[in-house]
């Protein structure tokens, strides 16, 4: 068998079609897929949300300054009936009355709990971008994941493709050797069937590779009909090593710091409970003013036409809640129990992390032997399969040891290129856990 030509021909066919086709690299997959993916948009969004709460506005630090104003007005009529007897009715009295006020409330002193409050505020945005980091990389993976296998269909199909062409090029070997004598019709009925059954394994193929690239679409963010194609050159991490790894994913995977977050907050929470214990100092201020006017159709020597008013008013409060009758105690005995299952949980994320770690990287050494193996398993079925063309057009073999020879190679072929995709996906899960992914050679 003559694979260089083949080889030529479909690379050829390959690079017409291209031109109406989008080239997606790895980096621009990833690229997309960090601006318009929808689990990172959303995590995005809930970040802005957990930024907003830890701003200085949500502290409690800064003091409220509250203004109000009124007006009233009052037209009413009346009668007096004096004790020797004279009446006056029809008396008639007109009251305007403003009023405004401008106050400021500060608490100076709360027991220290506002203080902490704000730093777990600041640890709880921390945290947030930790899990948009945590969201990011499970997002990368699944993306290269759905990357390597569109990529690792493509390749299959071009060697169903080969596979199917020399199918078809043996058949007429065949059908021509029928015709001239040389051959039986079981030898072109066997060689049909190669062919018919190479055309439904590409077919499948053609689907099973149509489905993954809508796959990967809905990862990217757009369009899920959208065609293309990809890369699908693979290069390794070949300068990994265990300890590194370890080392790399204590001081960054995402999980653990997360975990160790938690410890933090614990702690805050529990000062924060403790400082309902101490007393709390608050001042206020106001300025105010004050205006009314009064008409009437009467003479009154006591009655007045009008009066304003201005004023400042401060003030200085202690408040000390000095039993409550248990609540506290409780809620500080409560939070002792949540800090210490915090470090519980901290100690059990480290050590599933070791374990998570050490299957990885074993995982990883043995796909890449396995790929190793897979690699020289094709050079033997190519040199087998190229023997066995030059014995079969001699006649020293048959139809089906050909075929034998073609299924074996085509095989092969495949299972390297799925050893291939596996190892590479098996660093990125090992690069995930150490915390590396991001900005990683994908």
């Amino acid at each position: 068998m003559n694979w260089t030509k083949y080889t030529i021909a479909f690379c050829l066919l390959l690079s017409f079609a291209s031109q109406a086709q989008e080239v997606l690299p790895k980096q621009g997959a990833v690229d997309l897929a960090l601006e318009y993916n929808y689990d990172i948009r959303v995590s995005n969004n809930d970040l802005e949300a957990a930024k907003n709460s830890a701003s200085i506005y949500n502290s409690g630090y800064l003091p409220s300054i509250f203004a109000q104003g009124g007006a009233n007005y009052n037209d009413e009529e009346s009668q007096i009936e004096f004790v020797d007897g004279r009446v006056q009715d029809n008396i008639e009295q007109t009251t305007t009355s403003y009023n405004a006020s401008l106050g400021v409330d500060y608490l100076i002193f709360d027991g220290l709990g506002r203080r902490y409050n704000y730093k777990r505020l600041q640890e709880q945005y921390n945290i947030s971008e930790i899990r948009v980091r945590q969201v990011i990389e499970n997002t990368l993976l699944e993306l290269l994941a759905s990357y390597y296998d569109v990529a690792r269909l493509t390749e299959n199909k071009y060697n169903l493709e080969q596979s199917l062409a020399i199918s078809k090029d043996q058949y007429l070997r065949e059908k021509y050797g029928y015709q001239y004598g040389q051959k039986t019709q079981l030898d072109v009925l066997n060689t049909q069937v190669n062919v018919n059954i190479d055309s439904i394994n590409l077919l499948n193929i053609q689907r099973e590779l149509a489905n993954a690239k809508r796959d990967l679409n809905v990862i990217l963010g757009r369009e899920v009909d959208v065609d293309f194609e990809v890369d699908t050159s693979v290069a390794y991490a070949m300068d990994l090593t265990y300890e590194n790894m370890l080392k790399s994913a204590k001081e960054r995977n995402a999980l653990l710091l997360q975990a160790e977050k938690t410890v933090t907050l614990s702690d805050y929470d529990l000062k924060i409970n403790k400082s309902a214990w101490i007393p709390s100092v608050g001042v206020n201020g106001a300025y105010s003013w004050n205006d009314l006017d009064q008409t009437t159709n009467i003479d009154n020597p006591f009655a007045f036409a009008g009066r304003t008013a201005t004023g400042i008013s401060a003030g200085v409060s202690v408040a000390w809640n000095i039993f409550d009758g248990g609540l506290t105690r409780t809620r500080v005995r409560n939070a002792k129990i949540v800090q210490e299952n915090s470090n519980i949980e901290k100690e059990f994320v480290e050590k599933d992390l070791e374990r998570n770690v050490s299957n990885a990287w074993e995982t990883y050494q043995n796909s890449l032997f396995i790929l190793e193996a897979e690699r020289k398993n094709v050079e033997t079925n190519k040199v087998n399969f190229e023997r066995s063309e030059e014995q079969f057009k001699l006649g020293q073999i048959i139809t089906v040891e050909l075929r034998l020879a073609q299924v074996n190679l085509l095989n092969a072929v495949n299972s390297f290129n799925q050893a291939k995709y596996t190892a590479k996906v098996a660093e990125l899960r090992l690069l995930q856990l150490a915390g590396q992914l991001i900005g990683a050679d994908y």
